[in-house]
């Protein structure tokens, strides 16, 4: 038996459908496993042991996006089972060129069976989605990554101020430096960031060196994805937005700080990671789902200071 499964686009998403992915693979013992997606997501998933094959999809990069989704699609060959986290139209024309017996794309209205629950989380959204594939009501455990965990010599802060989805859920460089700084006497610091986030990396990375503070190493735009998660795993504390290595974080249980503005945090904060706190403020304009401030104020996150940060990540070692 065959089952392709095309991963969600974004970082963040594709591990937070890791539980529904253990479920399905455990639904399935011995079944040859595809999966297909951006280049993040194949990144990040790859190293899994019942993953056996992993495709790049790069339809959109040149050319007729419809011929080029045929040409993935005589590529990837037949499968049993078509499964897509995603619910564009090109993941239901993929599905449908691959010529399955059983499809199944994901939908973002609620399903029924997690009516009872009070906005629910993005992972409990994706395991509702897979029991609707494996006619199970299996529930969501922790995120899974299967990466190793990167061994430091001396306790290490990682920090992360980059936010894929637009500027409004970032936090400022000078508090993430404020934070820096006034940890730097535990922990050595790394700063994390994309290709697109070493300018706010670097202004952090500058202004921690301003403050009299050498261990710090800014490793944004340097990192591999497999990097990223061996070294995020390997640390002591992470300060970070809402953004996927927060869910990368979460999947090794690491001790995190997450600063939410305007986004929902009960649906995709650190899933089932005791180790997290959540910063934020109940505006009446938040969360407004929007890529930058739409009344140009930016207030969810100017209000929250790096002494608050601060006394959070205190908080959380001392539970430690």
């Amino acid at each position: 038996m065959k089952i392709l499964v095309e991963l969600p686009t974004w970082l963040g998403d594709a591990v937070m459908a890791t539980p529904a992915l253990e479920n399905l693979f455990a639904a399935y013992p011995d079944t040859e496993i595809t999966v297909v997606g951006s280049y993040v997501a194949t990144e990040a998933l790859k190293a899994h042991p019942r993953i056996d094959r992993t495709v790049v999809d790069k339809t959109k990069s040149t050319g007729f996006r419809p011929l080029n989704i045929y040409r993935l699609a005589k590529e990837l060959g037949p499968h049993d089972i078509a499964i897509s986290f995603r619910s564009h139209f090109y993941s239901k024309l993929l599905l449908t060129l691959i010529g399955s017996k059983r499809k199944y794309t994901y939908k973002k209205t609620i399903d029924h069976r997690l009516s009872t629950i009070d906005h629910p989380h993005q992972a409990q959204k994706y395991q509702s989605f897979i029991n609707g594939v494996t006619g199970r009501n299996d529930k969501p455990g922790p995120l899974k990554l299967y990466w190793p965990k990167r061994d430091f010599e001396r306790p290490t802060l990682g920090i992360n101020p980059g936010a894929t989805y637009g500027s409004a859920k970032r936090w400022y460089p000078e508090k993430f430096a404020e934070v820096a700084a006034d940890l730097s006497g535990k922990f050595d610091i790394i700063i994390f960031g994309g290709p697109g986030e070493t300018d706010i990396a670097g202004d952090i990375e500058r202004m921690v060196h301003q403050k009299g503070v050498e261990n710090v190493t800014n490793l944004a735009g340097k990192t591999t994805i497999p990097e990223l998660c061996s070294l995020i795993a390997g640390l002591d504390l992470f300060i970070t937005g809402d953004s996927g290595p927060m869910h990368i974080a979460a999947a090794y249980r690491v001790s995190t700080v997450a600063i939410f503005g305007p986004t929902k945090h009960k649906e995709t904060s650190q899933w089932e990671n005791p180790k997290s706190v959540i910063l934020r403020r109940d505006l009446e304009c938040a969360p407004c789902m929007k890529r930058t401030c739409p009344i140009k104020t930016h207030e969810c996150m100017k209000e929250i200071s790096a002494e608050e940060v601060g006394q959070a990540a205190r908080r959380l070692l001392q539970e430690d």
